[in-house]
């Protein structure tokens, strides 16, 4: 009967020992839902993003007046009747 006892008391040790520090133990499942928190926050900013996109590709799809203004401030366009004066600061 004591040999009984001992290996159960062998058996819950190791049992414990496997859910505190094993390879599914709690410091990991915590380390894991950081994780989870981390990509979630990086979900919803990419979310926010794409519909960012989304829009802005709306509007170019839709009005020639973003197109204007892109090709105005990124290529530096102008209309054919312009002048187009690039100020440089002075030292």
């Amino acid at each position: 009967m004591r040999l009984v006892t001992i290996a159960l008391m062998v058996l819950i040790a190791w049992v414990q020992a496997e859910l505190w520090f094993g390879k599914a133990g709690v410091a990991h499942v915590h380390e894991m839902g950081q994780e989870l928190a981390r990509l979630k926050s990086a979900n919803d900013a990419a979310r926010q993003r794409n519909g960012q996109l989304q829009a802005e590709v709306s509007d170019l799809k839709e009005g020639l007046e973003m197109v204007e203004e892109k090709a105005r401030s990124e290529l530096g366009m102008t209309k054919p009747d312009e002048l187009l004066v690039v100020l440089t600061p002075g030292k």
